[in-house]
């Protein structure tokens, strides 16, 4: 399965989410070290979710792009 994962830069840190996982997110010092730990959160709670029972929801979200010309 592949899960979207939105990365944002922010003014000292990295973060990330995963829109399909609800509570699922990482922060990290480098977009590197914060790639790292949203792989390891993503498999920690999808492994909690098999164990309790529960079913693991489908990805259903997606990332775009909208490009805006600049203002004349």
């Amino acid at each position: 399965m592949r899960y979207t994962v939105i990365y944002e830069k922010g003014p000292t840190s990295w973060g990330a989410y995963v829109p399909d996982l609800p509570g699922v997110i990482a922060v990290g010092d480098s977009r590197d070290e914060v790639e790292r730990l949203i792989q390891e959160a993503i498999e920690f709670h999808l492994e909690g979710m098999r164990e309790e029972g529960m079913s693991i929801p489908p990805p259903s979200s997606f990332a775009g792009e909208v490009e805006i010309k600049p203002a004349a």
